[in-house]
């Protein structure tokens, strides 16, 4: 049994204890005596059972009050740090946390109406990108990682226009890289195609490379860049749980060609017709490797969506918009330099044009004046028609 001295001393520690946590810049309390005499017990042992049944009556209090708390922390969306110990036991512990990817779609100053539409395609084969306003500047493209930061995105596609004329495409992970930069050529929006093809907006689509991607370093990084950013992922939050239309990427003559293409069955199954949806039920459920199954792949074709464009890698950067030059592509010759050289060749065909025009204006000259020279020489001259009916 415990006596009502240590029943008294063990409350007056209790207290100690929970004041130097509350305030722990305040001074101790002095604990109180636990050797009290027996005359003093038997004095006041009414008042302490009384005491002591008020005290216990206000634990269970306290501790109904915070058995409700915790359940109303439980069952609140934000859990407090005191539940973190539940949930890690909890079936919740085995959850991994889903990766958020996200990609931010935006353009500089200064592109046409056909560069838009063609970034708005885009954008809509992407249901996991986030559009923002353009971009003001040219030469401080790290800021697109401040951007990228602030709106969650883990990659980035940037369209730099140049003279109303040019278009760079920016594909980059942001905010550590790396970063490819392509010129994009012959691009085909969706409405000025018209193609007959037609998918599901915010389907998922079937990523596909050519070999050629698995043949040098830089096309393998440029493949994994493209994969990251045009592969939408599960947990995208606007993307359907449907798979009806294949983004291509293939390599040709030093380019990556892109195409968007819809996944259409040959012949579409009738469903009003009950002995047909039977029958092609019973070729689905065949075995697929086996003698007499059926492949699933082959009574599908391809129809043609768009958009279509063409993108030729110019640089690769260790960094995000900048960086150590990786990769630097020397059969590439900028817009700006073709056009220089034309001019000049068209002012080198220009000066040999008046060059030679100038030799056959002082030949006739030269002509005229021997001519001249002839018919004075020759007496002739006085007996010219001028002369004579003057």
């Amino acid at each position: 049994m415990v006596s009502s001295a240590q029943f008294k001393a063990m409350k007056t520690n209790k207290r100690k204890r929970v004041a130097q946590d509350n305030e722990p810049d305040h001074e101790e309390y002095e604990a109180a005596p636990a050797d009290e005499t027996s005359d003093s017990e038997d004095d006041s042992s009414e008042e302490e059972k009384s005491e002591e049944g008020s005290d216990l009556e206000d634990d269970d209090a306290d501790t109904s009050a915070f058995s409700k708390g915790n359940s109303s922390l439980v069952k609140g969306k934000g859990r407090a740090a005191g539940t973190e110990n539940d949930d890690a036991d909890g079936p919740s512990a085995t959850r991994h946390a889903t990766f958020r990817q996200k990609t931010l779609i935006l353009s500089s100053r200064g592109i046409t109406h056909r560069m838009r539409h063609m970034m708005k395609d885009i954008a809509n084969l992407l249901p996991h990108s986030k559009t923002d306003a353009k971009l003001d500047t040219k030469h401080q493209l790290s800021l697109l990682n401040e951007l990228a930061d602030l709106s969650n995105c883990s990659s980035a596609l940037f369209f730099e226009a140049r003279r109303h004329a040019d278009l760079y495409l920016w594909a980059s992970m942001t905010p550590n890289g790396p970063s490819v930069r392509f010129h994009l050529l012959n691009s085909h929006t969706m409405d000025e195609l018209k193609m007959t093809g037609n998918c599901l907006k915010g389907s998922r689509p079937i990523v596909v490379f050519d070999n050629t991607f698995d043949q040098d370093p830089h096309w393998r990084l440029i493949k994994e860049v493209m994969m990251q950013i045009f592969a939408v992922p599960k947990t995208a939050r606007r993307a359907k749980p449907f798979v009806d239309h294949v983004t291509s990427f293939s390599v040709a003559d030093g380019k990556v060609w892109f195409r968007n293409y819809q996944i259409v069955p040959d012949s579409p199954l009738d469903l009003s017709d009950g002995a047909a949806v039977a029958e092609e039920a019973k070729k689905a459920s065949a075995p697929k490797h086996k003698k007499g199954g059926v492949d699933p792949l082959e009574n599908i074709s391809l129809n043609e969506i768009g958009p279509r464009f063409v993108l030729v890698p110019v640089k690769i950067f260790e960094g995000s918009f900048g960086g150590a030059v990786v990769w630097e592509n020397e059969a590439f010759t900028a817009p700006q330099a073709k056009l220089a050289q034309a001019k000049l060749a068209k002012a080198v065909a220009y000066r040999e044009r008046k060059g030679a025009e100038g030799e056959i204006k002082g030949k006739r000259e030269f002509l005229q004046e021997q001519h001249q020279a002839d018919k004075v020489k020759s007496g002739k001259a006085a007996l010219e028609r001028s002369k004579v009916f003057a």
